[in-house]
Parts: structure tokens; C-alpha cells; sequence
């Protein structure tokens, strides 16, 4: 089994005739992703690497029976794009764009979840469940193979990092999911672990986290009291200073709170083993296996 895409998930690509959303569908359907039509106002009609284009989500969604979307818009215009996907009932909804803003944000998080949608980003590399040959949006599907172990991470190149080392060590993933980098998305670390939780094939966690926020510390809460399997974690930025920002825009120390010292100290406390470089994870893994 896997969360939020398998083999049954059928894909439109949102702002499929740009420049990334045309490199990254190729990708995509190379990896074995079943992409069904793309979208872009005023270019229906086209098509951009064999796939149907067309001007309306609901168009190419009744034509070809379409389930998720994937979103390669420019940022002043993702958040119309979500909302877009979200009427159309497309779940999930992958915002792989960044610098959306933040009104934008909270707009389409609200309103997918008033209607039960998962939306996944802003700011995100996307979902991927290798055993099933599905990949929406920019992950490099060849570090990633087919195995018993949920990834979830608010980092897309340490994701790919710890992915590669996990396969290396003969360790695959059900489905990994890159969380977004952004102050506001979608689909939390909890809301993540309670999907794995569904998952009888999913035998253990790794959470990547980073500083700033206090997702990872509300996770490791919800895990101390609900979650019964293993989990390995890994938190980037030990040494980052207070008060700058350090790659996303999530990603910095205000106050007290959102440290990756008190990070490490929840997961402790719920009992998780923390990586102290992203190399040790499958070591990890391995021991809590």
C-alpha cells in the first residue's frame, strides 16, 4: 500500500506548457507517473509531451477522469491554480512553486481543508510511492525504491539525500513526501503520520525537520501518545544563528521557539533516535528494524 498516491492516481499537470512544468512532466511520465493532461489557459488544444492540453482543471479532469494535480504555476498566480484544483475535487494537490504569498497560502489551506483536500507545499519537491511508479512533482525518482519505511521531510534535498542513503542500505520507502519548505502549508507532520498510521505496510517513520516553526515538536508529541512504530529523525540546522533566515523561508529561529535544540529534546523525549548527520539515518533505521 502507500498514502496519497499509488497506482490507481491520475495526474494533470498545471502550467504544463512552461519551462518546468514541461521538463519535469517528461520526468515524471519517464518514471512510470500516470499523467493524463496538463493545463494552461489559452493553450488548449496543444500538446506537451503527448499529453493533452487544456484551459480549464474541470475540462481536462472530466475528459480524462483525473484524480490529483500537480502545480508548476508561477507563484503571483499558484494560489488561483490550487483553488482551481481544489473546486475541481483533485486530491491530492501538489504546490510544488515557491515565494507563493502568504495570503495566497492561507487562502488554499483553509479552504482544501473545509473540503477534506490534501494539499501538499507550497514549496515542495512532492509525493512519491515507488512501488507503485508514482512521482508527483521534481523528486529524483532513482534514489528512491520500493520498501516498508514512511519519509516524510520539510527538506526536498535532504530527502533526496536520506533516500539515496536509505536505498544504498537496502532500505525502501512506501511513499516519501516533502512537506514544504514555506511558514504555511498544507499537510502538517502530524496530519502526515496519521496517514502512515493507516498504512499496514508502512513498518517505520524517518521526519526530517529543520529549524524554525513547531511542527516537529507537536509531532513528537502526537507520536509519544499515538504511534506505536518505529521512527528515526533528523534535524538540520544545529549551528544556524538566531534571527536568519536559512534557505526557506520556514526556516528560521525566533524567540526560543523553533530551534533545533529544542527539536532534538521533543524527539527525545518520545523516545526517537535523532540522526546527527543525514548518513546515520539507515544506520538508525536498521537498529529500530
Amino acid at each position: 500500500m502507500a498514502i496519497l498516491a499509488d497506482k490507481n492516481t491520475r495526474v494533470i499537470i498545471q502550467g504544463i506548457t512552461g519551462g518546468q512544468g514541461t521538463f519535469h512532466s517528461q520526468a515524471m511520465l519517464n518514471f512510470g507517473t500516470k499523467i493524463v493532461a496538463g493545463v494552461t489557459p489559452g493553450k488548449g488544444g496543444q500538446e506537451v509531451n503527448g499529453i493533452p492540453v487544456f484551459d480549464t482543471v474541470m475540462e481536462a479532469k472530466e475528459a480524462h477522469d483525473a484524480t490529483a494535480a500537480v502545480i508548476f504555476v508561477p507563484a503571483p498566480f499558484a494560489g488561483d491554480a490550487a483553488l482551481e484544483a481544489i473546486a475541481a475535487q483533485l486530491n491530492p494537490v501538489v504546490v510544488i512553486t515557491e515565494h507563493v504569498p502568504v495570503r495566497d497560502e492561507i487562502r488554499v489551506i483553509h479552504t482544501a481543508k473545509r473540503q477534506g483536500i490534501t494539499v501538499i507545499g507550497p514549496n515542495t519537491p512532492g509525493v512519491i510511492t515507488p512501488g507503485a511508479k508514482q512521482k508527483l512533482g521534481i523528486m529524483p525518482g532513482h534514489v528512491f525504491a520500493d520498501g516498508p519505511v514512511g519519509l516524510m521531510s520539510r527538506s526536498g534535498t535532504l530527502t533526496y539525500e536520506i533516500a539515496a542513503g536509505m536505498t544504498y542500505a537496502g532500505i525502501g520507502m512506501t511513499t516519501a513526501i516533502g512537506l514544504g519548505g514555506d511558514p504555511c502549508v498544507g499537510l502538517t507532520p502530524i496530519e502526515a503520520v496519521k496517514l502512515f498510521e493507516k498504512d499496514n505496510d508502512t513498518k517505520a517513520l524517518v521526519l526530517v525537520g529543520e529549524i524554525g516553526g513547531d511542527a516537529e515538536e507537536r509531532a513528537a508529541a502526537y507520536i509519544k501518545e499515538n504511534y506505536d512504530r518505529p521512527v528515526v529523525g533528523f534535524i538540520a540546522g544545529r549551528t544556524a544563528p538566531p534571527g536568519k533566515r536559512m534557505g526557506h523561508a520556514g526556516a528560521i529561529i525566533s524567540g526560543s521557539t523553533g530551534t533545533a535544540q529544542a527539536k532534538i529534546k521533543a524527539l527525545n523525549d518520545a523516545g526517537i533516535p535523532v540522526a546527527e548527520k543525514p548518513s546515520d539515518v539507515a544506520r538508525l533505521l536498521q537498529e529500530v528494524l
